[in-house]
């Protein structure tokens, strides 16, 4: 019989989760890694080498890969063989400690992202609890944990389908996926959970993806069941979609694919799908009862030396100076470097924002977004000598009930975000002569390097979701809408789609 010490347990989720907050797995630094080298678009390879650079700057300074640091998911597999020190805490229990350390960490603190009362009040529990738990008894005399912080972003893209016994999995992943759009932050991973039932195939799934990332082996020894088979017909159909690092149009879409699958009812079919983002974040321990697992830390020299120049077209923009006449001249897919003070905002500050005008009182005092720009982020908490931690883009999607309003009574001009826009706030956007701009999700650490300044203006009590006035110097955008409704998360990816199976012609003659 192994007894395990509670405490063991505890100090091992809350090292897991500082550990992966900052090192990516080097198995999809080595992918992302591949399809830079190999990708032919330029905006594709501009934002992979973003990803690929923030890794490794997050890996030595040793701060969030992104700042949202996720929702915590723990796989426990317990042997029958095992008992524990102390019986007073429940397994669940014993996992929300380790996260609760892990998000308030005062060196590393982590943002804590989980509202209470989700129906309600929605509100947040400050310290990233509870996670969520699966808990299985095995054969064996060890503890197994498999331990992820999934980011909002992804996780809401998460398909689930009954489908008919005859049907098509891969025709209804590739039907499903392009209706996703890009706010899951390509280039990542899908998860496929097939079988037992609607509940089973999403945990399926979501466990598919702590496996580690090795379609190239798979591709070079060949398929030998039909897992493996659908494995790569998914990877090869998702990426002739052409949707592109951050859907910007480009070869690579998903680094990998995985499947779990268990037996199911004879007229059933549950398929779930479940997309990881370039903030892909995951570790893998055993317990044995003799103390906490020791997670190895990577080497710098493994992660590749990748730089990024801006181009000499880039057009360089005074936040301050700018105009609503001036923002007519930007193109769609152009670079832009923002310096000056723009305002932050994103759900809950847009929502109470709605309110006050609704009951004619205006916007809050010292928010005046006449002229200006609005970044949807959440940033972490900033330590030491920084001025905010990792502040990366959130999905823009979410705020696109709000952005009519917006443009029309604040007099807003532009926003910044990650991932596509709905038609018809694209529609808005044209009609308002306004932007979108496009910052890359998975790049916070990287992007809050840009931010020289910050104070909080507006709902101090909304913490991450306070409104923040930034001071950035060079932030790298690109437009994704501009003025005229010209859309880069339409035409990127039609282009690709084109060009990629143009080259599959070429290369079957």
């Amino acid at each position: 019989m192994t007894v395990i010490r509670q405490q063991d347990f505890i100090d091992s989720i809350e090292d897991a989760l500082q550990f992966i907050s900052y090192y990516h797995p080097l198995d999809y630094v080595k992918a992302v890694e591949q399809a830079y080298l190999k990708e032919q678009s330029q905006a594709a390879k501009d934002a992979m080498a973003q990803i690929l650079i923030n890794s490794r700057m997050s890996a030595e300074g040793k701060r969030p890969i992104c700042q949202d640091t996720g929702i915590v998911t723990c796989f426990v597999k317990i042997g029958m063989a095992v008992s524990w020190d102390k019986t007073d805490m429940t397994v669940q229990q014993m996992v929300d400690e380790g996260t609760r350390r892990a998000y308030t960490n005062p060196d590393n603190p982590l943002r804590a992202s989980i509202v209470a009362d989700p129906a309600g009040a929605r509100s947040n529990t400050k310290d990233n609890t509870p996670a969520v738990v699966h808990i299985d008894m095995v054969p064996g005399d060890k503890i197994e944990v498999m331990i992820a912080a999934k980011g909002g972003g992804s996780e809401n893209k998460s398909k689930m389908v009954m489908l008919n016994p005859s049907d098509d999995i891969v025709e209804w992943v590739v039907k499903t996926l392009p209706t996703m759009g890009a706010g899951w932050c390509p280039p990542g991973m899908l998860g496929l959970g097939i079988g037992g039932t609607a509940e089973k195939a999403a945990v399926l799934a979501k466990e598919s993806l702590m496996d580690p990332v090795d379609i190239q082996e798979l591709m070079e020894r060949g398929p030998q069941t039909t897992d493996e088979k659908l494995r790569l017909e998914i990877f090869k159909r998702v990426n002739d979609l052409g949707i592109g690092a951050q859907g910007l149009g480009g070869l690579t879409t998903v680094v990998d694919v995985k499947i779990k699958s268990v037996p199911t009812h004879a007229a059933s079919k549950p398929v779930a799908m479940i997309p990881n983002c370039a903030a892909t974040r995951h570790a893998h321990f055993y317990l044995d009862g003799s103390g906490p697992a020791e997670l190895k830390a990577p080497k710098l020299e493994e992660w590749p030396e990748v730089t990024w120049e801006v181009g000499a077209n880039t057009r360089r923009v005074n936040l301050d100076e700018v105009t609503k006449e001036d923002i007519q001249e930007w193109k769609v897919g152009e670079t832009v470097l923002l310096s000056g003070k723009m305002l932050t905002g994103r759900d809950a500050a847009h929502k109470r924002i709605q309110t006050m005008l609704e009951n004619g009182e205006g916007l809050p005092e010292g928010v005046d977004l006449t002229n200006r720009f609005i970044y949807y982020v959440g940033p972490v908490d900033a330590v030491g000598d920084e001025v905010v931690g990792p502040a990366g883009p959130t999905t823009a999607t979410r705020m696109d009930k709000f952005t009519d309003m917006m443009l029309e009574k604040t007099g807003l001009i532009g926003m910044i975000g990650k991932a596509e826009r709905g038609p018809a706030t694209v529609q808005s956007i044209a009609a308002h002569k306004a932007v979108y701009l496009m910052a890359v999700g998975g790049a916070a650490y990287l992007v809050s390097k840009a931010i020289k300044k910050s104070r909080v203006v507006a709902f101090e009590d909304l913490g991450m979701e306070a409104i923040y006035e930034f001071e950035v110097e060079d932030m790298p955008v690109t437009v994704a809408v501009d003025s005229t409704g010209a859309n880069a998360h339409q035409t990127g990816p039609a282009v690709w789609k084109a060009k990629i199976a143009e080259l599959d012609a070429e290369l079957s003659k």
